[in-house]
C-alpha cells in the first residue's frame, strides 16, 4: 500500500494558465513578442562572469552564513547606494535568489496555522504561497486601516511591502514606510520588505538614484528592529541565472533565519557569492543596464498609450501596468492576436484584474517589433 501522503494546498502554477496564449502568439507571422516574465534577456556583465571564473577552484562547502568579503560588500552597497548607514555584517544574509527567502520566511519565523501574514492587493504570488508553506493564511493589508480593528488573532505576524511593486510599479515614499513602521511597531509585527526593483526609478528627477528603503534611518530611525529589506540583483545585474540576493535588518531575525537556513542546507555557492561581491562594488554595468531599460520603456509606453491602454503607477521598475478597463485575459488575448503575450493583472490579485502586466525584459528588436503591431492602424 502506498503510504499517505498530504503536501501543502497550492494553487496551479498561474504561468500555466497562459499556454494557449502562447501559442496563438507565437503563430504571428513575424514571432512571438514574449513580454510575460520579467527574465533579463541582455548578456551577464563581464565584470561578474570574469569573477565568477576566477572564484569556480571551490572544493570545499560554502558557508551559509557567506563570505567575509561578501557580507562586507553587502553593507557597503547598503551605504553607498541605499543611505543605509551602520549595517554590520550579523545583520545582513546571502540568499538563492529573493524567490526563496520569499517562499520560506513565515517558516523561518515559525509561523503556523492561525497567523496572518499581510500582504499588498496587488502582490507577487509568492507572498501568499508563503504563507500556504507554512500552514499560515495571507490577508490583504493594503492600508493600515484595512483591516479593521486589530485583535490578537487579527493582527498579522509578518507584514510584506513590495515597493517598487511587482507587477504596479507603485513606489512607497519615505512617509508612508514611516508610519507602516511605527504602527508595526506598536502592534509587534515583522516587516518584510520586498525591493528588488529600487535601482530602477523611473520618476522625473530620480533617474540614477534608488527608491526608499525600509531601513533607511528616516524611515526607521536607524533601529532596524523588527525589520527586514529583501533584495536580488537579478534585474540589476542581470544575475538570474545566479541566483544572487541577500536579505538585512535585524539581526536577531536575521540569526534566527540563518540557524534554519544552516540546518537545511541553503547555501549560495562560493563563486557566485564571489561574483555577487563583485556586482555590488561595480556600479557601472548597473547605469548601463538602467540605461538600456529606460530606451525599451520609452518606447513601450508611448506605444501602449498611443494603442488605447491607460498605464497606472508603474514609476519604477520592468513592468506597464496597463487597462483598456475590460477583464484583463479580453487584453491578453486582444495582445496574443498580436502576436504580443502579457500577463493578466490577475495572476497578482483580484484587485489586477482588469489589469494587464507588459514586461521591458525583451531585446531591442522584440520591442520595437511589439511598437510596431500596436501601432493603430492608419
Amino acid at each position: 500500500m502506498a503510504p499517505t501522503l498530504s503536501p501543502p494546498a497550492l494553487p496551479d502554477f498561474p504561468w500555466d494558465s497562459l499556454a494557449p496564449y502562447k501559442a496563438r502568439a507565437s503563430a504571428h507571422p513575424q514571432g512571438l513578442v514574449d513580454l510575460s516574465v520579467g527574465t533579463p534577456v541582455d548578456p551577464t556583465p563581464d565584470v561578474v562572469r570574469d569573477a565568477l571564473v576566477a572564484a569556480a577552484d571551490a572544493p570545499g562547502y560554502p558557508l551559509t552564513v557567506g563570505t567575509a568579503d561578501v557580507r562586507a560588500a553587502i553593507c557597503e552597497w547598503f551605504a553607498r547606494r541605499r543611505g543605509v548607514t551602520g549595517l554590520q555584517p550579523d545583520a545582513v544574509l546571502p540568499t538563492i535568489g529573493s524567490k526563496e527567502l520569499v517562499a520560506w520566511l513565515p517558516t523561518f519565523l515559525g509561523l503556523g496555522a492561525g497567523d496572518l501574514v499581510g500582504i499588498p492587493a496587488v502582490a507577487y504570488p509568492t507572498y501568499d504561497i508563503g504563507a500556504r508553506l507554512a500552514g499560515a493564511t495571507s490577508v490583504v493589508a493594503q492600508s493600515l486601516t484595512s483591516l479593521g480593528p486589530l485583535t490578537a488573532s487579527t493582527t498579522p505576524k509578518l507584514l510584506w511591502l513590495n515597493s517598487p511593486g511587482n507587477p504596479n510599479g507603485q513606489v512607497l515614499g519615505v512617509p508612508h514606510l514611516r508610519k507602516v513602521v511605527e504602527w508595526a511597531r506598536e502592534h509587534d509585527v515583522v516587516v518584510a520588505s520586498d525591493e528588488c526593483y529600487a535601482e530602477l526609478d523611473w520618476r522625473e528627477g530620480q533617474l540614477g538614484t534608488t527608491t526608499p528603503s525600509i531601513l533607511h534611518p528616516e524611515v526607521s530611525g536607524g533601529d532596524h528592529r523588527g525589520l527586514l529589506a529583501v533584495y536580488s540583483l537579478s534585474k540589476q545585474s542581470n544575475l538570474a541565472g545566479y541566483r544572487a540576493a541577500f536579505v538585512a535588518g535585524d539581526p536577531q531575525i536575521i540569526g534566527s533565519v540563518l540557524e534554519v537556513r544552516k540546518h537545511a542546507g541553503m547555501i549560495m555557492p562560493t563563486p557566485v557569492q564571489h561574483a555577487m561581491a563583485v556586482a555590488l562594488r561595480d556600479d557601472a554595468h548597473v547605469d548601463a543596464q538602467r540605461a538600456a531599460y529606460g530606451r525599451r520603456r520609452e518606447r513601450l509606453l508611448a506605444a501602449v498609450v498611443a494603442a488605447g491602454l491607460r498605464v497606472d503607477h508603474s514609476e519604477a521598475g520592468l513592468y506597464l501596468w496597463a487597462t483598456r478597463e475590460e477583464d484583463c485575459w479580453t487584453t491578453v488575448s486582444a495582445l496574443a492576436d498580436l502576436g504580443i503575450l502579457v500577463a493578466p493583472g490577475s495572476f497578482y490579485g483580484a484587485a489586477g484584474g482588469q489589469h494587464v502586466r507588459i514586461a521591458l525584459t525583451a531585446t531591442d528588436e522584440r520591442i520595437a517589433a511589439a511598437c510596431s503591431r500596436l501601432a493603430p492602424a492608419s
